[in-house]
């Protein structure tokens, strides 16, 4: 039997306690080991689930640590790029939050820090594990909704009451479309395969973080809507319109937390077909692939260039806005 990869998480974000560290606890493979923060009491939940856990005071004083073989990073959007490239300096791989940097060029770097070291390096794009998407990808190749038309997507929040979020601050690489934005553009991509060709774009801003963006695009074979808020009551969804059926998803991106997993399959003759994904832990399934691809050296699905083309297409959306 292998050994568990060993991991450390840089920080004791709200997220991470929340979600990253239950499942690298619970994920088949790994071990959590180590986590970084210079606040005891900030490491007290952590050490409620998993007592053997050494606590470092700094990051750097984590990254030193021998034992760990792989990081988790969670933390601001701003500085990823820097600390992801000093994990992989460190000789650990990485698994770094969404997304893992500002702008697409800024992922060449990584990319190329990534091969020079011959670690795994990537982004922590948990959709792509989970079996609905999956099966979504697998009903469209095997043109179970005939020739693809359209798709649709959203995502909101309303957080516009917690004033000291990182998403609400500019300086930090805040708002909607950077957090949330990655989703209905990434799950359109990894599910279709396809690069959008054009793109269209309305942000609404406030304090200089976007609040509220519409996004329409074409893509070779299909065209494509959706909107991302941090200030719109909750909800999420996605639908791929077929000349031949529809796939809709229910509870896309916060599977279990806001819902049910369910992909709809509608039919000709109002037939509807609904496969479900009560229990499938995306996190968990997350630092699963990541440890295959360590120790077995199993292709991991979500790459660096997977997510660059996603922060591409951001930069565009970013870059044609008209401001509402």
């Amino acid at each position: 039997m292998q050994k568990p990869v060993q991991w450390g998480i840089l920080g004791a974000a709200k997220f991470a306690r929340q979600f990253m560290a239950p499942a690298i606890h619970a994920a088949s493979g790994a071990r959590l080991a180590g986590l970084a923060t210079s606040d005891p009491v900030k490491a007290e939940p952590f050490l409620d689930f998993c007592p053997d856990l050494q606590v470092h005071d700094s990051y750097e004083a984590l990254l030193a640590d021998p034992e760990i073989e792989a990081v988790y990073i969670p933390l601001p959007n701003h500085l990823h790029v820097e600390w992801s490239l000093k994990a992989l300096e460190a000789g650990k791989h990485v698994l770094c939050e969404k997304p893992m940097t500002m702008t697409a060029p800024e992922f060449d770097t990584l990319i190329a820090k990534r091969n020079q070291t011959g670690l795994l390096a990537a982004e922590a794009y948990m959709i792509v594990h989970h079996p609905q998407w999956q099966l979504v990808r697998k009903l469209i190749a095997d043109g179970a909704i005939g020739k693809l038309v359209h798709v649709t997507g959203a995502f909101s929040f309303d957080n516009r009451a917690d004033t000291g979020n990182i998403r609400n601050r500019a300086e930090t690489g805040g708002g909607g479309l950077r957090d949330i934005g990655v989703y209905v553009i990434g799950g359109t991509r990894f599910a279709t395969g396809q690069e959008p060709v054009s793109v269209q774009s309305a942000i609404r801003w406030q304090d200089d973080i976007d609040i509220f963006t519409e996004i329409r695009a074409q893509f070779p074979d299909f065209t494509y809507s959706s909107y991302v808020s941090i200030r719109m009551h909750p909800h999420q969804e996605m639908v791929f319109h077929g000349e031949g059926g529809v796939i809709r998803l229910t509870a896309p991106f916060n599977a279990r937390v806001f819902g049910e997993a369910r992909v709809e399959l509608h039919r000709p003759g109002l037939e509807v077909l609904v496969t479900r994904f009560p229990g499938d832990d995306h996190y968990k399934l997350q630092v699963e692939a990541f440890c295959r691809s360590v120790r077995e050296g199993e292709e991991y699905p979500c790459p660096l260039e997977f997510s660059r083309g996603t922060q591409e297409m951001i930069d565009q959306v970013f870059s044609q806005a008209v401001s509402l």
